[in-house]
């Protein structure tokens, strides 16, 4: 059986990279690897980043979301996930999204959160371990 994981933000936003054709390989080869998780709010923010600042037209970006969801498990987020953001951020210091990111992960029985923007080998509440796929 493969590892969950839950997908970052940043991870989704290489796999459509046209820059960073490095991190765009690790990043399709996570989804070919394990079973994906991502949540509603990953995808406010790669719709976020896409729009604003890579100025990708919204028809496009709704098709890349199209894909994500195909490849990922999508998780919403509930009351229980945002309080348990907030015991989060208040234990380990993160930003609330990503306590948010942390929280979806936790809820969903996720092994590794990958991410590129938090602490490469954190362990959360003693079973999520952060890892950057791309170091």
């Amino acid at each position: 059986m493969k590892d969950r994981v839950f997908i970052d933000t940043n991870v989704l936003i290489y796999l459509y990279s046209e820059d960073e054709l490095t991190k765009r390989m690790v990043a399709v080869n996570v989804l070919e690897q394990f079973h994906c998780l991502t949540s509603t709010q990953t995808l406010n923010e790669f719709c976020s980043v896409c729009l604003r600042k890579l100025k990708i037209p919204g028809k496009t970006v709704w098709n890349s979301i199209k894909e994500i969801i195909d490849e990922c498990e999508l998780c919403y987020i509930n009351t229980e996930i945002v309080g348990k953001a907030l015991t989060l951020n208040d234990k380990y210091g993160y930003a609330y999204y990503d306590c948010l990111i942390l929280a979806s992960a936790l809820f969903n029985d996720c092994n590794y959160l990958f991410s590129e923007d938090m602490q490469n080998g954190q362990i959360i509440e003693g079973v999520l371990t952060i890892k950057n796929p791309f170091i």
